[in-house]
Order: C-alpha cells, then structure tokens, then sequence
C-alpha cells in the first residue's frame, strides 16, 4: 500500500469510529488505553487541563497537558501535570538544547494538526521530540488529550513513551 493510500485509508477509519488522529494511533498500535469523552464548557473558568481533571473525575497531578516550546528554533514537545508549569529550562536541558520558550499558539497547531486546548502528544502531523515529566512514572495509567477538546485518553506511560519516542526528566514545575 503506498504511503497516500495508507493514510487515506487512516482518514476513512477515523470518520467511521469517530476517532482523532491520536485515538487511530492508539488503535492501530494495539495499545491498551480507555475513552474519557466529556463536555467541554466554553465557558468554564478553569484551564482546558484543569476541566478535564475535573470532568473525568481524576486527580490533576494524574492528568497531563501537552505544550509545545521552542528550543533553540526546533519544537519540542512537553508534557506535564496539569496542576503544575513547564520548566522551560528543565524541557531545553531534557531536549539538549539551552534556551526554550513556548511557541505561538498558531505554531502549535499547524506543527500538530490539532487546537490549543484538544493538543494530543499522539498522532501528531510531525513527529517532535517529546519529554514526559518524570511524575508519570507514579502512575499505571496516565490521562492525555485525545486530540480535541473534550476527550482524554488513559494509558500507560510506558506505552505513551513508546509511540512518542519519548523520554522522562523533571520537566514541571510548582
């Protein structure tokens, strides 16, 4: 199957289950994992990842938020609790780099193909170096964005590590 009709076909399998580009992911590499659709108030006065703590009925430190920052001109992804910062500096040291700062919203979503606030690390357009703070580890399961508003996913950070090609470093801060 060539590469176009490869993802043409990806395209289908999303449309008919309902899925984003992270959940086809999740499914097409066999990985265990678990749906938490919710409501997504516009509304709402707390944060996209603090909503969804609260929605799915997780405790925060549980659920982790995907940002993307500039190092050094390259993209890179970082994933933290969602009660807690990214540590700009922790994340450029994680990535070998020396200076970082978030990138522009609009960045984000072109280099992902997903919106601020529904940013998977999974199934993402590019591929980007990624750092998971090391909290994850305290955890079986850890919860991320499904790829859009209103849906995390839950699985294991070793599986999470494993289809981002991943590492681990303390990377959140209070």
């Amino acid at each position: 199957m060539t590469r176009n009709a490869e993802k043409r076909s990806e395209k289908r399998a999303s449309r008919v289950t309902g899925g984003t580009p992270a959940v086809v992911s999740l499914e097409k590499a066999g990985v265990p994992h678990t749906l938490h659709p919710y409501e997504h108030d516009p509304a709402s006065d707390l944060s996209y990842g603090m909503e969804a703590a609260e929605a799915i009925g997780v405790d925060a430190p549980q659920v982790f938020k995907t940002l993307l920052a500039d190092v050094d001109g390259k993209l890179v992804v970082g994933i933290v609790p969602v009660d807690r910062k990214l540590d700009l500096k922790a994340l450029a040291r994680a990535a070998g780099g020396k200076k970082a700062s978030m990138a522009e919203p609009a960045a984000a979503e072109r280099a992902t193909g997903y919106v601020v606030g529904g940013i998977s690390p999974l199934g993402q357009k590019t591929r980007h170096t990624t750092v998971l703070d090391e909290s994850a580890e305290l955890y079986d399961v850890v919860y991320v964005s499904g790829g859009r508003r209103g849906l995390d996913v839950g699985l294991a950070p070793a599986d999470l590590l494993r289809l981002t090609g991943g590492t681990t470093a303390p990377i959140a801060r209070d």
